[in-house]
Parts: C-alpha cells; sequence; structure tokens
C-alpha cells in the first residue's frame, strides 16, 4: 500500500435519495487540503461483502482488489471530519459498493489531494462576483469554499444556482441557507450569498426550472440574481456532469467571459470525470 494511502473510519450517514447520499469519515492528523479539491476514495469489494450479505445483497465475483473514484470534499478545510457527497451509479464498480456504507465501516483515502478548482487560482485582486454553478453532487466543492472564511471575506456577491432534476435531490438547501447566517457575522462587510435553485423535470415553486445555459443565454439567471454577468467583475466555477460543464462553458463563452488561464480570465471547470 502507498505511504499516501490510508485507512478512514465511517463516522455518519445521510439518505437525500435511494440514489444520493452524503457520508463523513475521520480525518487523518496530517492531511490537508484547499476548498475545492477532491481526493480519491477506495473501496475494496471483497472486504464489503459481509456488510452487503448482511443487508440482503449480494455481488457476484467481487474482486479483491482496492478501487478508487474521486471525490470533491464537502467539508471546511478546518473541519475534524472529512464529507463527502455521492450518487449511486447503477452497477457501477464503486458507488454499488459504497452506498452500502454503515457507520464503523472503513474506507482507504489517498491523502493527496487534486484539482485546480480553487479559489487560488485566480489573481488578486479579487473582482467582486463570485457565481458557483452546479448540478447534482457538483456541488460539493462549493460548500466547501462556502465554509471557508476567506471566501466570504474576497468578494462583495456570490451566487451559487444549484440544478437537480426533481426537488428531492435539491440536497444540502438548509445548510446553504444557514451559511450566510453563520458567516456574516464573522467579518466586516461580508459577502451577500444569492442562493438560486433550479429544478428542471418537475415545477417548482421558487425554483427555476431550465438548463443552466439556457437560463444564462436568455438572461434569466442574471435577472433572477440581480446581478450581471462582466468580464472586469466576474469570476465563474463550473462543476457537475460533464455535459452542464461543456455546454455551460459554451454558453458563457458566447456571453464575452474567458476561460481563466495562469490566474487570468473569469471561467473554471472541474474535470475530475
Amino acid at each position: 500500500m502507498s505511504d499516501n494511502i490510508q485507512t478512514v473510519k465511517v463516522l455518519s450517514k445521510t439518505t437525500w435519495t435511494p440514489n444520493l447520499f452524503s457520508f463523513t469519515v475521520s480525518r487523518p492528523d496530517s492531511f490537508k487540503f484547499t476548498a475545492g479539491q477532491f481526493v480519491r476514495l477506495g473501496v475494496n469489494p471483497s472486504k464489503l461483502q459481509y456488510y452487503q450479505q448482511n443487508n440482503k445483497q449480494t455481488v457476484e465475483q467481487a474482486p479483491n482488489e482496492d478501487i478508487f473514484r474521486a471525490y470533491s470534499i464537502v467539508s471546511s478545510p478546518f473541519d475534524e471530519v472529512l464529507e463527502f457527497f455521492s450518487i449511486v451509479i447503477t452497477d457501477g464498480a464503486f458507488t454499488s459498493q459504497l452506498q452500502h456504507l454503515q457507520v464503523g465501516d472503513e474506507l482507504l483515502l489517498n491523502t493527496m489531494p487534486f484539482g485546480f478548482l480553487t479559489l487560488a487560482r485566480y489573481q488578486k485582486p479579487m473582482p467582486k462576483d463570485l457565481w458557483l454553478l452546479a448540478t447534482g453532487t457538483g456541488l460539493a466543492p462549493f460548500l466547501s469554499m462556502l465554509q471557508d472564511l476567506q471566501t466570504w471575506e474576497d468578494y462583495e456577491h456570490i451566487v451559487l444556482a444549484y440544478s437537480a432534476r426533481s426537488f428531492d435531490e435539491l440536497a444540502y438547501v438548509d445548510r446553504i441557507k444557514q451559511l450566510q447566517e453563520d458567516f456574516g457575522t464573522l467579518v466586516d462587510n461580508p459577502a451577500q450569498l444569492i442562493f438560486i435553485p433550479i429544478v428542471t423535470r418537475e415545477p417548482i415553486a421558487g425554483a427555476l426550472t431550465e438548463r443552466l445555459p439556457k437560463l444564462l443565454l436568455e438572461g434569466t439567471l442574471q435577472a433572477e440574481a440581480g446581478i450581471a454577468l462582466d468580464i472586469d467583475s466576474t469570476h465563474v466555477m463550473l462543476c457537475g456532469n460533464p455535459e452542464m460543464v461543456d455546454d455551460t462553458k459554451e454558453a458563457l463563452k458566447e456571453l464575452g467571459l474567458i476561460m481563466n488561464r495562469r490566474g487570468e480570465g473569469n471561467i473554471a471547470v472541474e474535470n475530475y470525470w
């Protein structure tokens, strides 16, 4: 086993829907990361067979080898535990094992953090507006950023647009609403958080219904936020399914924003799928 691989214990689990769940694990003392980064979590299917059999699940020919997948960290860099947000992929080699986790189970953690979807990639001084556009579990790195005090100090407005297929899949809504209250009292003139929920497959009062690219190109998202997307005053971060990221990136380019390169530019994306 690599020196970077450590065993962590599952401390809690939250089931949002049959296909979405969150869990926390113990945090190794020496592990450090920057808000927005991801790590690789590992399971060994043969070792988890016992737990699945207890849950009346079966695994056919479970390989006796570790399987690792990339997961953005939900937690603040200063939290004592690590939290993750996962989707269940039917017949997936990894999540088909992970969904049956119970408190006390063990996972593997590669303690080398990855990824450049961090606010450190931008040159200072920061523009005044930060847009965080997420679908599904792509919300995770943005929750980490919003639990970092520096984010609230660096911007005037933070727009979090979070898209899901159904209302039930809008996870963490209560925590999002609590963030402004929690962090707004810790700094002078904190950023204003503007939360925009989007539900694409059912009408929900108070939520937009179209995909992010269309909402941007039609100006609906900007109108809902009450803030314009301006090349000189805006940072935009994208995380979610690859189709959303690609389509939204192109929509933002059509609106005049440019990709971030060497600290300059507006648009940053995560590409660990």
